[in-house]
């Protein structure tokens, strides 16, 4: 090897371990974002934001992050640059529509600065979720009846939607079921369906999506049924893809269904209660849970105000119940599993709250940890990594190296992927050249 080379490379291990040690003392891992949506026709104003620290499971207000009205469900787009929300309401601009709102997050305050709004398509929306390309935003209206699809532009901005469906039909409870009542909607693990739970219908319709257009169409079967009157209303899937949960909010009961992906066909398994037996209290259940290890299942009470726990086995699907825990709050509509897995924080729409427990990684039993976050009528929770994986170190980490304030970031990133490179060809030699 040559002098110069020898200096080249000696540079290299120097300005790499240079920017890596900064960039550590910089690094936000571990640090989060946690976004509460809310209703607002009482105290609240809108949005609000938390820091976490999932090291020492520290929560610290930030205060309102963005006014809006009845923000009741959020998605985070995947490269954590924006967050939506529907805006439930029956009317929007004068038409019987809810809205759905973008922001852009601020990663350093937590704040949202509005994008723009786009009409629902339906009244009342209340279920907002991104496909898996990050592309499409589905969207379900609740008094509308209906689903729909928007295009996310690189912006951030929404276009005009690219599929709208209208369910019809009815079920067997009269007053909560004399029309259909879209209540979630989701793509599946592959991408390839959509799955929207109508509350209204008994019924899981699925739809064949496509990530190239974001258009909808009925598939074959085109839906599978739950027992009259269920009134089905979130769903969860399994890690494995092989098994579908039901959280039925009129029955308070899980629906377990086995799932066919190359058809995209549900399978319905069996139905348990999330109530203890001798319960005869009025009882609505609202969102569902699976752990991220497979092992367990939550799902919450409203009335019981509990979280039911389940067990899984992961061969067959089957739920066993673990217990009753109460939310120490009235109304649990949601709850949300932290980003380690360690934690589950429910969200207490009438008691204002948001109660933090601590999940038994043997057992899923959960205790209360101490921690309470006083929010007025909470309703929906989502985390957000603050880190960018995979991206380039921040401006201080360059400058704590020598490079000046005003070097564009995209050329100091140049020069440190470049020296990336020559070290990983130096340790493992030049890539190999294709064999076809």
């Amino acid at each position: 090897m040559t002098i110069s080379r020898r200096l080249c490379v000696q540079w290299v291990f120097l300005f790499l371990s240079l920017v890596t040690v900064s960039a550590a003392k910089d690094s936000p891992k571990d640090k989060y974002l946690l976004f509460v949506g809310t209703y607002t026709e009482k105290e609240s104003k809108g949005i609000y934001a938390y820091r976490f620290d999932a090291a020492s499971s520290e929560l610290t207000p930030l205060g309102v992050a963005a006014e809006t009205t009845n923000p009741s469900f959020l998605a985070i787009d995947p490269t954590r640059r924006f967050l939506y929300a529907v805006n439930e309401v029956p009317k929007y601009k004068g038409g019987n529509s809810g809205a759905v709102s973008a922001f852009a997050i601020d990663r350093q305050t937590g704040k949202l600065s509005l994008l723009d709004e786009v009409a629902s398509r339906g009244a009342d929306p209340c279920y907002i979720a991104f496909d898996k390309t990050g592309k499409h935003a589905l969207v379900a209206n609740y008094t509308g009846g209906s689903v729909a699809v928007f295009p996310v532009r690189a912006d951030g901005h929404l276009g005009e939607s690219s599929a709208f469906v209208q369910h019809a039909g009815s079920s067997v409870n009269h007053e909560r079921q004399e029309g259909p009542h879209a209540h979630w909607i989701e793509t599946t693990p592959d991408n390839r369906f959509a799955i929207a739970v109508d509350l209204g219908l008994d019924k899981l319709l699925v739809y064949r999506f496509d990530a190239k257009t974001g258009s909808l169409t009925a598939n074959n079967p085109p839906n599978a049924k739950l027992d009259p009157g269920a009134g089905p209303r979130h769903l969860a899937f399994h890690p494995n893809g092989k098994f579908a949960y039901v959280v039925n909010e009129l029955h308070s009961t899980i629906t377990a269904f086995s799932y066919d992906s190359s058809r995209g066909m549900l399978h319905a398994l069996k139905t348990v209660s999330t109530l203890p037996k001798g319960f005869s209290g009025s009882n609505d259940t609202a969102e569902i849970r699976v752990h991220p290890s497979g092992k367990f299942l939550f799902a919450s009470n409203r009335g019981h105000d509990s979280i039911a726990v389940f067990s899984i086995d992961s061969t067959t699907g089957a739920l066993t119940l673990v217990d009753h825990f109460p939310t120490q709050g009235k109304t649990p509509r949601n709850f949300e599993i932290d980003p380690t897995g360690k934690l589950l924080l429910v969200a207490n729409q009438d008691a204002n709250n948001i109660v933090v427990f601590r999940i038994d990684p043997n057992s899923g039993r959960l205790t209360p940890t101490g921690q309470t976050l006083h929010v007025p009528s909470p309703v929906c929770l989502k985390f957000m990594a603050v880190e960018i994986r995979g991206g380039c170190p921040t401006s201080r980490a360059f400058r704590e190296v020598g490079f000046s304030e005003g070097a564009p970031r995209f050329l100091l990133c140049q020069h440190l992927r470049a020296a990336r490179v020559i070290l990983t060809r130096r340790r493992w030699g030049p890539p190999a050249s294709p064999a076809f």
